[in-house]
């Protein structure tokens, strides 16, 4: 199950998307913005259909 989600990348502010996998279950994860290329932490939650996506400095 991949979905797409739209982020602003706490960082420098930008809209970005990103291309989840929510059939890996709960997942914490660091990507770069691909705008600013700083690392970013990414907190995915699935709990059955629904969930939550939160996105942080790597240094929060």
């Amino acid at each position: 199950m991949l979905e797409m989600q739209s982020y602003q990348c706490p960082c420098c502010g930008e809209t970005v998307e990103a291309l989840l996998d929510l059939s890996a279950g709960d997942q914490q994860y660091i990507e770069d913005c691909p705008v600013c290329c700083r690392p970013l932490l990414f907190e995915l939650h699935t709990d059955g259909v629904d969930w939550t996506l939160a996105v942080r400095r790597e240094d929060d």
